[in-house]
């Protein structure tokens, strides 16, 4: 059972400071925050004693501490039920668009009920593993230099007369070689043994035991970016590329604290528009008519300067019937009853233009479903154009399978 004390559960827009407030981080947290908030990091900002965070959810783990970081499309109190309410949806929002990103080949039969992502991600990462253990472990050709004593490959004849000059039953050679020492491996294990030390979930503990008991030792090699670009994939190793992009997403998210050693930051955070924008697009896809073409980010150019790069502009959702086309725009707030801001009516007005769109649409999230159907005004007479833009409010539901069913015949009544 993970310890209360050091698992914080807060929701997006809230702060956390150490001098104050029910739910704290101490002043070496803190510190630790700061300075991965150094390094570029646009999960949160700093405040006064503390930080506070934004559109970003997911997990930030300090040491042997979990941050969770949940939406929130809601007024509701910050109480145990919207807690656990906000969780499962955010984990099933992922899981319906692909665990965004990263879509595991046992994902259905995760094992325990995640107390947060970085949990999900965890068990999803052994999963793969040790399926790929239960495959059997791939072997690849190397080049490995050292002493022998049969003579195989090509002779170093400089190294060997210096390493061995008293050992003349030894010959130091070069040779190829055929074992399971590669680089997939060698992620693959850097992986596992991050996980045994930051892992704080008791029902895993016994599960990484067991990879790392079964799992051949690979020598410590220094993973970066590079490392992982420079990877291809074929036929033999294409079952090791999901568990490589779960490695590869907690390896670059660990920064290790150098000094103390005590305050190591990992943090699997996700922006909250884009998921939405994802599950949206995904709820529509996955009930729409053989007729209908739906695509996302489709990008059209609008400006071409005398010198540099041409400007474009990329709708959300792009829906494309028959005879008409339909333009979404997704936001991740709460309007609360208020209108759009200009600017994003302004961006509505222009994909109506270049697009040629029958129809376009804001959708949020909200508390009811709702189709607020608006005109854009003629600019001189102020009268309305034959131009539409609507605000399309979904009402957030637990049961993911029966919200993108309701999603879908709420887009469905609107564009008809």
């Amino acid at each position: 059972m993970r310890n209360q004390d050091n698992h914080i559960v807060v929701f997006e827009h809230e702060a956390l400071r150490f001098d104050k407030g029910e739910k704290r981080i101490s002043e070496l947290q803190y510190n630790a925050l700061q300075k991965y908030y150094g390094s570029g990091v646009p999960y949160f900002r700093l405040i006064y004693n503390g930080v506070q965070f934004n559109e970003y959810v997911g997990v930030i783990q300090i040491g042997k501490t979990t941050i969770e970081v949940l939406p929130k499309a809601d007024k509701n109190s910050n109480s145990k039920i919207e807690e656990n309410k906000w969780r499962d949806i955010l984990i099933g929002m992922m899981r319906s668009v692909g665990g965004f990103t990263i879509k595991s080949t046992s994902s259905s039969n995760l094992k325990i009920k995640p107390n947060s992502i970085l949990d999900l991600y965890f068990e999803m990462f052994i999963n793969e593993v040790e399926y790929i253990l239960h495959s059997g472990l791939i072997k690849k050709y190397r080049k490995k230099e050292g002493n022998v004593f049969a003579l195989k490959g090509s002779l170093q004849f400089n190294k060997h007369i210096h390493y061995n000059l008293t050992h003349q039953e030894r010959f130091y050679v070069r040779h190829t070689t055929y074992d399971v020492e590669h680089q997939l491996h060698i992620i693959l294990y850097k992986a596992i043994q991050l996980i045994k030390q930051i892992n704080s979930s008791a029902s895993l503990h016994s599960r990484i035991g067991s990879l790392l008991l079964n799992f051949p030792e690979m020598p410590d090699v220094k993973v970066t970016e590079t490392t992982f670009n420079k990877l291809i994939f074929n036929r033999k190793t294409e079952h090791y590329k999901k568990g490589i992009e779960i490695a590869k997403l907690l390896l670059l998210q660990y920064h290790p604290d150098i000094s103390k050693g005590k305050n190591d930051v990992l943090a699997l955070m996700f922006d909250m528009n884009l998921l939405w924008e994802k599950f949206i697009y995904v709820s529509l896809r996955k009930h729409k008519k053989s007729t209908t073409k739906i695509t996302a980010q489709t990008s059209k150019l609008f400006w071409k300067p005398d010198n540099g790069n041409r400007s474009s502009m990329k709708p959300d959702i792009w829906i494309q019937n028959e005879s008409e086309s339909i333009i979404l725009d997704t936001k991740w707030k709460n309007l609360n009853g208020y209108n759009p801001s200009p600017d994003d009516l302004r961006q509505m007005y222009v994909y109506h233009e270049y697009y040629k769109a029958k129809k376009v649409a804001l959708v949020y999230p909200g508390i009811i479903n709702e189709n607020r159907n608006g005109l854009f005004l003629d600019p001189t007479t102020s009268l309305p154009l034959d131009k539409e833009c609507s605000v399309i409010t979904i009402e957030v539901e637990n049961n993911i399978r029966k919200w993108q069913e309701n999603i879908n015949k709420q887009f469905s009544n609107w564009i008809n």
